[in-house]
């Protein structure tokens, strides 16, 4: 696992610890090209009256891109503390993202595994690096301590939570 992994994962889980102090979902998301941070995110409207499942990490990133001059999505590599749905996974593939490291499997959800190959000729030709478990240990933390909370009912009592919980 490289260094340079470790250090944009960190900014990923800073993204994530402010998402579980405001109450929601633990994930965060960063985009890079060059060494520079271009954009955040993190999980919103995971719990109360706007609950929805639009408001993930990596859309919310990627809504900061627009308007910056260098946002063009050539060699932005996305950093998520969890493994992009199909959703996020999709949108990170649609805006030019072709490289993205992630620190928790989503057991329940996850989109990496997706054989592209297989899908319509706009995603079949599409090479896409995916590099799992940068700092897993830490994000897992930050999962257990979200449903281990029985007030935060999100996704309480599913698959995820059930493997997240009984992670060794």
């Amino acid at each position: 696992m490289s260094e340079r992994h470790e250090q944009f994962m960190r900014e990923a889980l800073a993204q994530a610890e402010q998402a579980l102090a405001a109450g929601d979902f633990p994930v965060g998301c960063i985009l890079v090209r060059g060494g520079e941070i271009l954009a955040r995110g993190r999980r919103v409207n995971s719990r109360g009256p706007a609950t929805n499942e639009l408001d993930h990490a990596e859309i919310n990133a990627l809504r900061e891109l627009p308007g910056r001059p260098d946002a063009a999505p050539t060699g932005i590599v996305a950093y998520s503390t969890m493994e992009p749905c199909l959703m996020c996974f999709a949108a990170l593939l649609l805006n030019g993202v072709r490289e993205i490291v992630y620190a928790y499997e989503d057991a329940m959800g996850g989109g990496t595994g997706l054989h592209l190959a297989h899908l319509a000729p706009l995603y079949r030709q599409m090479e896409v690096a995916v590099t799992p478990s940068v700092l897993r240990a830490e994000s897992l933390a930050l999962f257990r301590r979200f449903f281990a909370d029985p007030a935060n009912n999100y996704w309480q009592g599913s698959h995820l939570a059930a493997y997240t919980l009984n992670q060794p």
